[in-house]
């Protein structure tokens, strides 16, 4: 697993059943008494964005996660996140979903989830970190003394790291999946009383991380 190798690490994308079998290093599984998992790790490497879930084997929490979201009120507490998100190992949760061939965003959005995954993103790697601060600079700068919220997208990133030959299979049938919440936000509230952009909706901001070097990793196959 490529987790094993530090000098090496990008990416890893890991089948949510197989991580709480065998969860990768620097994670722990606990079976508690009322029949859910708690996932310890350690904070001071990861910075885990996953909410509440549930498994096939039942109820799932992270300790201390955030979920998707993590709250900044200062320029300070954004510096710090800033920091964090560039120097530790990013974890979410993915959708592997089936393909959709309808334009409206409905339907695109309703599309049956094939499979979820655990992804594991290193942020300190050099052009993903090189990324990662662009775009959160460029938000801030962009939007300076009102509330917003950015969403950063790994859904790029996970189409260059499944490539056209990983498949899943489904009803007998073998699927190239689209890539669905592969994301975290950013939640920037400023003490400005009269923040209407924000109000009304106006200050979202998005930026992809797209970055993925094949050679870096020897890439999963299994579905």
């Amino acid at each position: 697993m490529p987790v094993k190798n530090a000098n090496k690490f990008q990416m890893d994308v890991i089948d949510v059943e197989d991580f709480m079998r065998e969860p990768p290093s620097g994670f722990t599984v606990e079976l508690r008494g009322t029949g859910y998992r708690f996932i310890r790790y350690d904070p001071d490497s990861f910075c885990v964005f996953i909410d509440e879930f549930d498994s096939a084997k039942g109820k799932v929490i992270f300790q201390n996660s955030p979920g998707r979201s993590i709250k900044v009120h200062t320029l300070k507490d954004y510096m710090h996140v800033r920091e964090r998100l560039t120097s530790k190992r990013i974890v979410l949760m993915a959708s592997a979903c089936e393909h959709s061939t309808a334009w409206s965003k409905k339907a695109q959005k309703n599309a049956k989830v094939l499979k979820q995954y655990i992804v594991i993103l290193d942020g300190s790697n050099p052009v993903i970190k090189w990324e990662m601060e662009r775009g959160l600079d460029r938000t801030i700068s962009s939007v300076a003394g009102e509330s917003y919220k950015v969403k950063i997208d790994l859904s790029d990133l996970l189409q260059r790291w499944a490539g056209d030959n990983f498949h899943i299979v489904a009803d007998g049938r073998k699927v190239k999946p689209d890539w669905r919440d592969a994301y975290f936000c950013l939640k920037y509230y400023s003490d400005a009383l009269f923040d209407v952009p924000h109000w009304l909706g106006f200050n979202k901001r998005k930026f992809k991380i797209s970055y993925y070097r094949k050679a870096e990793e020897g890439k999963q196959q299994k579905s």
